[in-house]
């Protein structure tokens, strides 16, 4: 079996976050969202990987290259052009344009093969999956999970026959109207028979166009509802509780990095840590980041590389990433900080030098080489 990572949206539902990173390149401590999806295929000898990239999607080729550090082999198909001017336009065309764009190119897709959206932690059994695939001889199979009544309205819904095959569809339906709690997870299966379904040279959606199109058609759609971890960032408040479970341990094989000092307290190289500093675990700390006297830092929390916390500040479930200074006594807590921009735990985000917070969180590449005089 092969594979395919979407990589290729904008992120503008988790703007700021995405304002410098494409959405698959966030990362979960110190681990960018997509490099959790090549181990996961891995490990299920998934080993010939396809991704679309745009929006800054060049970011993640650097990052990735052709995958032999992960012991698989990875090609990129970029949707967009460079114009006479020498800038570089993006322009994606939907899930399914992607596919097609690559199997026209490059007839990368000659067996069965499964797509993955680039912004989702999963834990899948994607052997199960296939499994699954084979024995109904579908065309297509889309990976659901069933999620509570009251959060249906957050998901695309899937309604199926008792055999799993696909009867239709309701996007993000309201408790009282939904026909079902099974939630498309964005994880699918497919034939390469599903290219003479999917029209070339323009912009077409897996979801809101493909599956639709193959359902009234009578295709042998199915879905296979299965349990397994799925961490998605649909949200800037879904980050923050991505991190806070990476740190708890709930992120199935997930190491922060550094040294673990203490149970639940990883350390960076290089990063000094103050006689008097009090810690909590979960917390990480990364690289070359000092820690003043009487910081106290209760986790879950993440201070990132090259920070300075200045004295007496209080970090409190709160993550504070690289290259940030604190300065002496201030208070964080259930945010994210950046030197550029913030986000609360209810997903408010905006940017440092327009709030409150411009006159306590600084960027320590501005203030020098000694950062106690800032």
């Amino acid at each position: 079996m092969k594979a395919m990572i979407l990589a290729a949206g904008k992120g503008t539902r988790v703007r700021p976050l995405t304002n410098k990173i494409p959405k698959p390149m966030i990362p979960i401590v110190t681990k960018p969202t997509i490099e959790f999806l090549i181990e996961l295929l891995k490990n299920h000898d998934v080993t010939e990987i396809m991704i679309n990239i745009s929006h800054l999607g060049w970011l993640i080729q650097d990052y990735l290259r052709n995958g032999s550090k992960y012991g698989v082999n990875i090609g990129y198909s970029f949707e967009g052009k460079l114009l006479p001017d020498g800038t570089l336009e993006t322009e994606p065309i939907g899930s399914a344009g992607g596919m097609k764009l690559i199997q026209e190119r490059y007839n990368f897709f000659d067996e069965t093969f499964i797509v993955l959206c680039g912004d989702a932690i999963v834990d899948l059994d994607i052997t199960e999956a296939y499994n699954f695939h084979k024995s109904k001889g579908a065309l297509a199979t889309i990976i659901t999970k069933e999620v509570s009544k009251d959060q249906v309205s957050n998901y695309g819904i899937v309604v199926t026959d008792e055999k799993g095959k696909v009867l239709s569809f309701q996007e993000k339906p309201s408790p009282e109207e939904a026909k079902s709690n099974i939630a498309n997870t964005g994880i699918y299966i497919f034939e390469p028979e599903i290219f003479e379904h999917i029209p070339s040279g323009e912009f077409y959606d897996i979801g809101s166009q493909l599956f639709p199109k193959l359902v009234s058609e009578g295709k042998p759609i199915y879905a296979y509802s299965m349990d397994f971890n799925w961490f998605d960032i649909g949200r800037n408040k879904d980050y923050l509780v991505i991190l806070e479970k990476a740190l708890s341990g709930e992120i199935k094989n997930f190491y922060p990095g550094g040294k673990e000092i203490y149970p639940g307290v990883w350390v960076g190289t290089g990063a000094v840590i103050s006689q008097g500093v009090e810690i909590k675990p979960p917390v990480y700390i990364g690289s070359s980041t000092i820690l003043e006297k009487g910081v106290t830092i209760t986790g879950p929390a993440i201070i990132g590389a090259n920070c300075y916390i200045s004295k007496d500040s209080h970090i409190a479930n709160a993550f504070v990433m690289d290259y940030c200074y604190l300065k002496p006594g201030t208070s964080l807590s259930r945010i994210l900080v950046t030197p550029e921009y913030f986000v609360h735990s209810d997903g408010e985000s905006g940017e440092i030098s327009e709030s409150h917070l411009s006159k306590s969180v600084k960027d320590v590449r501005t203030l020098g080489i000694e950062m106690k005089e800032a």
